[in-house]
């Protein structure tokens, strides 16, 4: 016999306050670390890193870290920078944080920003602003 889900839906709920509560206080923390400590990686040099969310695994262990580098960095090789320090970083983190493990760390790169400027470039389309306007080609 199948069970139903506890809130009677079949689909999936997203993170748990528990997990959204941890995931701020790790990307809190993370940027203080950042702050703080210097990574000597070529990559690195004269980048600013900015933490723009953290997405913790149901059981806290593992954190997803999206960031923006600022200054010029390329984002890819900031992010792989990031992903080869992840241990150091790790170990940092939990000086910082009182969770019962101190979290994996995994970077990736924020697309969330360039998905902004691509859809204001949209609303920038004459057609676009043509259609929100309300008007018709025969106006």
């Amino acid at each position: 016999m199948k069970r139903s889900s506890p809130h009677g839906r079949g689909q999936p709920q997203g993170p748990s306050q528990r997990q959204l509560r941890a995931g701020e206080l790790v990307r809190h923390a993370l940027v203080e670390v950042l702050r703080e400590e210097d990574i000597t990686d070529e990559a690195m040099v004269g980048v600013s890193v900015t933490v723009t969310e953290v997405r913790m695994s149901p059981d806290l262990r593992h954190a997803t870290c999206f960031v923006e580098p600022l200054g010029g960095g390329h984002a890819s090789a900031v992010v792989d920078a990031l992903n080869r320090h992840s241990r150091f970083l790790r170990g940092r983190l939990g000086r910082h944080i009182e969770l019962k493990f101190t979290p994996d760390l995994k970077f990736l790169h924020d697309e969330s920003f360039n998905e902004a400027a691509r859809m204001d470039r949209l609303f920038q389309d004459p057609k676009v602003q043509r259609d929100l306007s309300g008007q018709t080609d025969e106006d």
